[in-house]
């Protein structure tokens, strides 16, 4: 644990306890989701399948490499992962991404794909709340999981046809914002 790190968080008005709950939850839910976007994906077959598995591809590998980014920033803040991964599956901040009823629907793998960004989105918008102008390590950081976790929710609700995002699939680069925290 970074104890100047420690310091300077509590020093700053920010609540260290529930910002390790909700660092932790999140670690839970893009774990988590990087599972259950594995089955989803698999799932995601015949012509309209084939056109999201790539960007479904994406998000899944992203909210494994925010899983990798938060987990450093949990430690250094004193906190700790279970030593159980069922406690740390029904911790998650967000539901669990099931296959919809009908797996072969690719519009309804679709609602549940975006469903799950938008919690992420919520998620994270609170954690930068909360952070913002305090504790500068874990904000960027969050911010960074934000601003690709957004451009999730854009690649699948533009697929429902809510409208343009101006967002485009990343070729060959994924965690374009999180990848400083990687190294």
């Amino acid at each position: 644990m970074a104890k100047v790190a420690i310091e300077m968080v509590k020093k700053s008005g920010v609540d260290l306890d529930k910002l390790l709950k909700l660092l932790v939850k999140n670690a839970s839910a893009e774990l988590t989701t990087y599972y259950y976007y594995t089955i989803l994906r698999a799932n995601l077959i015949g012509l309209e399948g084939e056109g999201i598995k790539e960007i479904a591809e994406t998000a899944r590998i992203e909210d494994r490499n925010h899983f990798e980014a938060l987990m450093p920033r949990i430690y250094e803040l004193g906190g700790s992962l279970p030593n159980c991964m069922k406690e740390f599956h029904d911790m998650s901040a967000c539901p669990p991404a099931n296959l919809p009823k009908n797996p072969q629907s690719a519009k309804e793998i679709l609602k549940v794909l975006v469903a799950a960004e938008r919690c992420a989105v919520q998620g994270y918008t609170e954690i930068c709340d909360m952070t913002a102008g305090k504790d500068h390590r874990t904000y960027d950081l969050t911010l960074a999981i934000l601003n690709e976790e957004i451009e999730h929710e854009s690649w699948f609700s533009e697929f429902l046809g809510e409208g343009p995002s101006g967002h485009f699939l990343r070729r060959g680069e994924t965690s374009p914002f999180v990848g400083k925290f990687l190294k």
